[in-house]
């Protein structure tokens, strides 16, 4: 009762903070919005400042796609991990030799379709391929055991619903709730096996474990202002229970954050730097009640930084790419996510717009 009292306290506290930006940023009280963002009001957002292209590349885009408008966007995420962190929350200086050398590869697609001006509904699977290799065995070049394996990912279905557009003429920024469901497709079909540490890299939005079925609701806000963009969110993964030899399993929840900081040197050919924020930090309690009793019960905290540039391919495909650096963890591998994407917009024969 205790955990899940603090688990809805910081579900209340976050709400309440977002409502009163929102209230202070536009300086109307929250309680006099329709909450359905008027045709006008999207439609003078969509004739701002807000060049085409790829976007930040560890968020999924915060507004949405006008009705009818599609977008493909295959992205391939890499992890190289060779040391891990202790028990405390610590910077690089401090992480040691981890138990496994870990090297993945994990293709994404994600495919994103306007349903409506104010709702987006979307759909990724992944492959994952892994190499881990006992850390001992390559400290004494003997080399040890050589773990891998190959096979689908999870399948995630997206529901986007943004209640509050943008307003270019104010501090205003879009709001957008964000639902995720996760279902085990890789574990169901082909039996793919977990890596060591069970969790999808840092990058991957939002991180969930690999094989389980997992529920995620998030709170997003992006904001326009020439020659930047700056978007953020949290979010929240839930996982149903699981088995194991028999026993039911139990793993605490994970909450994600994500803040981005996009600025334009061409806006012509779609060109900017990133700087993205992305922390993972698994909560030593469930919305459930239960106990913890796999994955981290102490719980685990991971930070990373990514610079990352983009630019305009065409006038229907953007493209994005970056090195993502772990800079501060607990109870996690110490890694570097190298990570590329590739983004196809399809709009039914007219003009694609930038969402």
């Amino acid at each position: 009762m205790y955990n899940t009292n603090i688990m809805k306290s910081c579900w209340y506290t976050a709400l309440a903070a977002a409502l009163l930006s929102l209230a202070l940023a536009t300086g109307t009280p929250a309680s006099a919005f329709d909450w359905t963002p008027s045709d006008e009001e999207i439609q003078h957002y969509r004739r701002s400042w807000n060049p085409f292209s790829e976007g930040p590349l560890l968020i999924q885009s915060v507004d949405i796609h006008p009705k009818g408008q599609l977008s493909v966007r295959p992205f391939v995420f890499s992890q190289i991990s060779e040391h891990s962190y202790g028990n405390t929350l610590s910077a690089p200086g401090n992480r040691k030799n981890g138990s496994s050398h870990l090297y993945a590869i994990s293709p994404l697609v994600t495919t994103t379709y306007g349903l409506t001006d104010h709702v987006e509904l979307g759909a990724a699977t992944s492959w994952n391929t892994f190499w881990a290799r006992d850390s001992q065995g390559v400290t004494t070049g003997q080399g040890g055991p050589l773990t891998t394996n190959t096979g689908l990912g999870d399948l995630s279905i997206i529901l986007k619903y943004r209640p509050v557009v943008q307003d270019p003429d104010s501090a205003r920024p879009s709001f957008t709730n964000y639902n995720q469901l996760v279902l085990p497709t890789g574990r169901w079909v082909t039996g793919t096996e977990r890596p060591p540490g069970g969790l999808a890299p840092l990058g991957r939005l939002p991180a969930t474990r690999f094989g389980e079925l997992a529920f995620t609701e998030g709170l997003t806000f992006r904001k326009n202002n020439q020659p930047y963009r700056i978007s953020g969110g949290i979010y929240y993964t839930f996982s149903a229970p699981g088995s194991d030899a028999g026993q039911t399993t139990y793993v605490g929840d994970i909450i994600n954050t994500r803040l981005t900081y996009e600025h334009f040197l061409d806006d012509k050919e779609g060109l900017a730097v990133n700087i993205e924020l992305a922390t993972v930090h698994t909560a030593t309690w469930r919305a459930d009640g239960h106990s913890i009793n796999r994955g981290a019960p102490g719980g685990s905290t991971v930070v990373g930084i990514e610079p990352a540039i983009q630019w305009r391919f065409s006038d229907s495909i953007v493209m994005g790419a970056g090195v993502l650096f772990t800079t501060a963890g607990q109870n996690v591998a110490d890694a570097i996510y190298p990570n590329f994407a590739i983004q196809w917009y399809w709009n039914q024969g007219k003009k694609v717009i930038m969402r």
